[in-house]
C-alpha cells in the first residue's frame, strides 16, 4: 500500500491543456484576420428577394432608343437591323433629337443565349458616344410563375 501511495503522488497522468488552448486562440485570431484577404474578386451584395422595380415608362416612348440582341452577332436598333460597325452611328443619329440629357437613355434587350461579351461590346460602343445611362431590359416575372424575375435597370 505504501508503494502505491508514493507512486500516485509522484506521477501525474493528466495533460496540462493551458498551453494548447493559448496556441489554439492565437491560431484562431490569425485565421480570422487573414481570411477576408483570401476571398477572390469583389464582394457583391446579392438581392435577397425576387421582386424587381417597375418597368421604366420611358422605354415605350417613340423617341427611346432600344437595342435588341436576339442572338450573337445580330443587332437591331428599334426594328432596324444593323451591323456592329453601324450601331454607333445609328444610335447617335437617334439621340440627336433628344434635347434633355436625362432622356439620353439607351435600353439593351439581350436574348438568353447571347454571350456576355456581346452585351459588353455594345455597352462599350455606347460609352464611346457619351451615353451615361444604359438600361438593361429583361422580362418581368408574372404572378404565380416560376421563371426568374427581370426588369429594367439603369446603372449610373
Amino acid at each position: 500500500m505504501g508503494v502505491a501511495a508514493a507512486a500516485a503522488r509522484g506521477l501525474q497522468s493528466e495533460i496540462n491543456v493551458t498551453p494548447m488552448v493559448d496556441i489554439m486562440l492565437v491560431l484562431l485570431i490569425i485565421f480570422l484576420v487573414v481570411t477576408p484577404f483570401l476571398q477572390p474578386g469583389i464582394a457583391v451584395v446579392l438581392p435577397k428577394n425576387l421582386k424587381n422595380p417597375d418597368v421604366d415608362p420611358k422605354i415605350t416612348n417613340e423617341s427611346s432608343v432600344v437595342i435588341s440582341i436576339p442572338n450573337d452577332g445580330q443587332y437591331y436598333v428599334g426594328k432596324k437591323s444593323v451591323q456592329m460597325a453601324q450601331l454607333a452611328d445609328e444610335v447617335d443619329h437617334r439621340l440627336e433629337n433628344v434635347k434633355n440629357p436625362q432622356d439620353r437613355i439607351v435600353y439593351i434587350k439581350s436574348g438568353v443565349g447571347v454571350g456576355y461579351g456581346e452585351v459588353v461590346n455594345v455597352i462599350n460602343e455606347l460609352r464611346k458616344l457619351g451615353v451615361d445611362q444604359i438600361g438593361l431590359v429583361a422580362d418581368k416575372k408574372k404572378k404565380n410563375s416560376t421563371p426568374p424575375n427581370a426588369a429594367v435597370t439603369s446603372p449610373s
